[in-house]
């Protein structure tokens, strides 16, 4: 569900032009890993340090799963999810043959991308020939020299693109767009929703005249409703508060703007967190969407934390979503209950968010402390919704302060 999916898929097949965006030229429709294949054989040389070769291969797919999870050009009316011009994507020649060594290495690596530490979407890994061609991504030539001095396909990748890290073995499924398919309208609940009220949330912050969603809770209410008429009016769209197809590539194409998902200097996104406060607690047996979230922030949390064990994110609270939760609980002084009430659901979206916003951990950046029973004691706490760092909406001026959080002695 770009731009805000929890996880990032493989497309089986993928939508080429062969041209410039705008041109007459036709459309093919390849295999994911054939695309690859072919770029990769038109981009480097098959002679090349098998580390070269993989850091360039990486960044292929990498920057072709960003134009298909942002939909880059579908969001725009056309109707293919990339184009063979350099001048806008990668080098892809219709029909060639692929080079043996690299056809390998790429039904290795075909489900692998790179993304930056702490963000959903796959990096928009630019790269150029470093000779002809400068840019600010990837030197390919630059990368053969690296991997000759002894560089991992990691070190090169990090070489150029920083603090980033590799997805492995990312799910492949039928491509399929993220508009809904029917109109989504004052009343309607549910992900799609809060899709909605995240990009008009961050939207916002650009075009001040959007009225904030104060809460990012997946109901579509009347300020959702207010937001998004706002918006259609701002960007001339027919202005009826529904969410029908045009306005939601409308959002989905400006969002991507606006966070720059499409450029290689990315704010990124982070998984969307939808308040809970007055729900039921989640336990074994429970189903949908609160339980998808829950164990997506375990799965982020494990990565991190052994004791954490790995899950499967189906939306099912089953025995591994609740040994994960055990073993969350015992990790945070919690009550080892298996269950996620308020106090467990605000611990685990506290670390998660600590995660995401790794610099918040930092003590020299971001130092934090509360007291305790009288003791002062480092403690991270992190917002609980996903507006943190929005305009909150009126003016700030001397005299303003924040509510006093009071901790809470378990």
């Amino acid at each position: 569900m770009p731009p805000v999916s929890p996880i990032p898929y493989i497309p089986q097949r993928i939508t080429v032009h062969l041209g410039p965006p705008d041109s007459s030229a036709a459309n093919v429709t390849v295999n994911f890993v054939d695309y690859v294949k072919n770029v990769a054989s038109s981009e480097i040389y098959p002679t090349w340090e098998e580390s070269a070769l993989r850091a360039n291969i990486l960044a292929i797919i990498s920057f072709a799963l960003n134009r298909v999870y942002t939909e880059f050009y579908r969001s725009r009316g056309y109707d293919f999810d990339i184009t063979s011009s350099t001048a806008y994507d990668q080098f892809f020649v219709n029909g060639r043959s692929f080079f043996s060594n690299v056809a390998q290495l790429v039904d290795e690596l075909f489900n692998d991308y790179i993304r930056r530490q702490g963000v959903v979407e796959p990096l928009a890994a630019k790269f150029c020939n470093g000779t002809t061609v400068t840019c600010e991504g990837l030197s390919q030539w630059g990368s053969q020299n690296l991997a000759q001095q002894g560089y991992s396909s990691v070190q090169i990748l990090r070489s150029y693109y920083g603090n980033i890290e590799i997805v492995n073995n990312a799910p492949v499924q039928n491509a399929t767009t993220s508009y809904p398919g029917r109109p989504i309208r004052r009343g309607f609940t549910g992900p799609s929703v809060v899709v909605i009220q995240t990009e008009l949330n961050r939207i916002s912050q650009n075009y001040p005249a959007i009225p904030k969603i104060s809460t990012v809770d997946g109901i579509f209410g009347a300020q959702t409703e207010a937001a998004v008429r706002k918006f259609q009016e701002i960007f001339g769209l027919d202005v009826d508060g529904i969410v029908g197809q045009a306005t939601w590539y409308a959002l989905v194409r400006i969002y991507t703007a606006v966070v720059g998902l499409s450029e290689l200097r990315s704010q990124g996104v982070r998984y969307y967190g939808i308040s809970w406060a007055n729900t039921n607690p989640i336990q074994m047996g429970d189903r949908g969407i609160k339980v998808e979230h829950l164990q997506y922030m375990l799965s982020v949390l494990g990565a991190y934390i052994p004791e954490i064990p790995p899950l499967t994110i189906d939306g099912i609270f089953g025995s591994a979503t609740r040994n994960a939760v055990l073993a969350a609980q015992r990790r945070f002084g919690l009550p080892q209950t298996g269950v996620v009430d308020f106090d467990t659901w605000n611990e685990i979206y506290d670390q998660f968010s600590g995660i995401e916003t790794t610099s918040f951990r930092n003590p020299e950046e971001f130092p934090y402390t509360s007291t305790v029973l009288g003791n002062t004691v480092p403690r991270a706490r992190y917002s609980q919704t996903s507006t943190m760092t929005q305009f909150p909406g009126n003016d700030l001026s001397a005299g303003n302060q924040d509510a006093v959080r009071k901790e809470v002695v378990r």
